[in-house]
């Protein structure tokens, strides 16, 4: 998904000189992985499920950085997807548990041959067996607020990005909200989803007014205000939010 979620913000901070940015104090910053970059491409449900895995094992003290490269060559073999590569989260849970994934230092560019083997530890798995120790089958939970559908229910998201036609558990958004909040604050990770982008939550922080916001860790590179994260009001999640995904261990505990 490209860049113009935020051009309206871009605009209004073109003229701005560095300290008349707003200002934000953090009061939780989980773990992250480096910050990278999807370039032109609109693979950002990618990297944001990937970050939010990434950051869920690090609260854990396990060191993991995927390689999104990876999961863009599987889409080559996936009929239904759109030319543009577009999708969410839960498609690529979806995809991993049927490819596979590997570390981003052996595929760190769209240029390299995708890996069929993991080494680690002295020892060699499959794609599929490593994906299994980073995201194992049915541990991460699909959510969304739609106050059309029932809640309490799985519901469909009807956009074109849900191409492998995934459903989503619906609850009330100040749930939702309650329940992520919760979550980043016990240091999981967190996918957030607009119908324009889609960013991994790491932390939480408030500005001078004491308003609340999301810290997003953003695909776009480092060489942006904020050094490559981005902040979300909680007031704009309750506005924009097309689907969450965290653990289920998130969700309950």
């Amino acid at each position: 998904m490209r860049q113009f979620a935020f051009l309206a913000i871009a605009l209004l901070l073109a003229g701005c000189t560095k300290h008349e940015l707003p200002r934000y104090t953090h009061e939780v910053m989980n773990r992250m992985t480096p910050i990278k970059n999807q370039g032109d491409s609109e693979t950002c449900w990618i990297y944001a499920m990937l970050a939010a895995i990434e950051t869920e094992h690090l609260a854990w003290g396990d060191s993991v950085n995927l390689s999104p490269y990876f999961i863009e060559k599987m889409l080559e073999q996936e009929r239904a997807c759109p030319e543009s590569k577009r999708g969410m989260g839960a498609t690529l849970i979806r995809l991993i548990q049927k490819y596979g994934i590997v570390g981003y230092s052996a595929m760190h560019s769209a240029d390299t041959p995708p890996p069929r083997w993991v080494f680690m530890l002295g020892a060699t798995y499959t794609t599929q067996e490593f994906a299994r120790s980073v995201c194992a089958p049915h541990e991460y939970l699909a959510l969304t607020s739609d106050d059309r559908q029932p809640y309490y229910q799985a519901v469909d998201i009807d956009v074109p990005d849900n191409w492998l036609n995934d459903r989503f558990y619906n609850i009330p958004i100040d749930s939702l909200l309650a329940k992520t909040e919760r979550a980043v604050r016990r240091h999981h990770g967190v996918c957030w989803e607009s119908k324009e982008h889609a960013m991994a939550i790491v932390g939480i922080a408030h500005d001078d007014h004491h308003q609340p916001y999301f810290i997003m860790k953003n695909s776009w590179g480092t060489d942006r205000p904020y050094g490559g994260l981005a902040y979300l009001s909680f007031d704009d999640f309750r506005k924009k939010t097309l689907a969450v995904e965290m653990t289920k261990k998130a969700y309950h505990n």
